[in-house]
Formats: C-alpha cells, sequence, structure tokens
C-alpha cells in the first residue's frame, strides 16, 4: 500500500515523501535518505522497499530540499537543513504509531543519516551506503584548488553526476559542510551500524568508511566491496549491496 504526500519540516518547508506499507500492517519502517542530486525514488530506494515490504517492514522515502518534488531552490540546500528534515520524517514515522524505526542513507544521506543518528537514541538500526562523512573534503579532492575558488566567486559548481552543464549552489553548502563533519558525532550513535561501499568508490575517498567505522562505538559491521563503483553500476554489486542493507535493517527491525 503506497500513500503519496507531503509534511512540513521545522522552517514549513514542504517535503515530498512516499510511505509504503505492507496489506497487512505493521509497526516497523525504514526511512531511507537519498543521495545527493537524486530522489526519493532512486533505483536503491525502490529496490529497497521492494526487499523490505516482503518482510513486513514498512519504508519512508522523501525528497530532500529543493530535490525532484520537494519545496525550495536546490542551490540554498545546507546538511544542516536535510537533516532537520530527516528528523522531522523520523518524528513523523513515530507520530503515524511506528515503534521500531530504520534508517538508511546514501552517500550525502549517509552522512544525514550519521548526523541524524547521532542525535537519536529511539533508532533501532542503521544502515549506510556509501557515506560521505566529510562532505567539505570529498568536494575539494573532487573540485581541486581552481574548481574551489570558481565555486566561490559564482555559487556554481560541475555537475558531479556526470551532467554538462554547471549547477547552481552557494557556496555557504560548503562553509555549511565544514560545520558538520560526522567523525566525532557518530561516536554518540547508540544504533548497530553498517556500512557498505565499493573499493572503486570514485567519489567518496575509502578512508572515510574506515574512520567512520573505527569512531563508531556500537555492534557494527564494514562491508567493502571488490571492484564496486560508487554507483554500484554492475548488477551484482548492486544486488550484494542491497542484499547486505535489507539484511541488515530486517535482523534488526524483525527482533
Amino acid at each position: 500500500m503506497e500513500e503519496r504526500f507531503s509534511f512540513l519540516d521545522p522552517h514549513s518547508h514542504r517535503v515530498a515523501a512516499i510511505l509504503t506499507r505492507p496489506n497487512n500492517g505493521t509497526d516497523k519502517v525504514a526511512v531511507l535518505c537519498h543521495g545527493f542530486l537524486s530522489s526519493k525514488t532512486s533505483s536503491t530506494n525502490n529496490a529497497l522497499t521492494r526487499m523490505l515490504i516482503d518482510h513486513d517492514i514498512a519504508t519512508f522515502r522523501f525528497d530532500f530540499f529543493g530535490q525532484a518534488e520537494s519545496e525550495g531552490p536546490f542551490d540554498q540546500i545546507t546538511v544542516t537543513l536535510a537533516v532537520e528534515q530527516a528528523i522531522a520524517a523520523i518524528d513523523l514515522m513515530q507520530q503515524k504509531g511506528f515503534r521500531h524505526i530504520g534508517l538508511m542513507g546514501s552517500s550525502f544521506g549517509g552522512l544525514v543519516s550519521i548526523l541524524t543518528a547521532s542525535q537519536r537514541a529511539d533508532l533501532t538500526c542503521l544502515a549506510l551506503k556509501c557515506p560521505v562523512v566529510d562532505f567539505a573534503e570529498e568536494l575539494r579532492l573532487e573540485f581541486g584548488e581552481e574548481g574551489m575558488a570558481q565555486w566561490k566567486t559564482t555559487d556554481t559548481i560541475p555537475n558531479i553526476m556526470a551532467g554538462v552543464e554547471r549547477i547552481k549552489l552557494r557556496y555557504a553548502f560548503y562553509e555549511d559542510c565544514l560545520r558538520q563533519i560526522a567523525y566525532d558525532p557518530a561516536r554518540s550513535i547508540t544504533a548497530p551500524t553498517v556500512i557498505v561501499q565499493g573499493d572503486k568508490d570514485e567519489h567518496v575517498p575509502l578512508h572515510q568508511s574506515g574512520q567512520l567505522y573505527e569512531a563508531l562505538r556500537v555492534k557494527k559491521h564494514l562491508e567493502m566491496l571488490p571492484g564496486a563503483d560508487h554507483q554500484f553500476t554492475k548488477g551484482d554489486d548492486f544486488k550484494r549491496m542491497t542484499n547486505v542493507i535489507a539484511d541488515w535493517l530486517t535482523s534488526y527491525l524483525t527482533e
């Protein structure tokens, strides 16, 4: 059963969302946070929804500020705002009667999920797909010194998802990223955590997942997939990644 609606974040921005429940109802839900320049209906979110529904677990997918169907100009997004939206999504799931809540994030959504989980002691589990931990570092490595200078003067960035046209994004996003590095917050996470990344990830440096794993003080597992890229482009890599995440969420949400 799929329900499409919007909810409001703390700044009264409209956030577009999809709640998918098994037909026989459930008090278990996984909140799924998409990546940068992606959407609530990403291939990962859709695959996980199909897999989790089979285990009587609902999913809640939403679009971050300024992306896909959610309100707001994308160029004004910040990590801080995205975390506020993720927290609002979890609060909403509790209001709707879900008692067991897992959180999952992809890439940028992984960063948001780490920071969110560090503020919540009420999450059952956490799953991270190639999570960004220090987005400021990733952006510096991606753009280089010249690219960062161009960003600062134009408030635009190259399309990191391989498009041609530059994308409007205020340099304030980078300044916010400097304040939202997730290694220290990760020490406060109470939910069992799995991290999945490909060892050929061309965007998120591998040492970020390694340092994150070391910072976590909970039951944890790091799955590094040989030969897999950031998008898990190969079918077998994508299947392995979604299986690891779905298994982790299922094992804790159905305990």
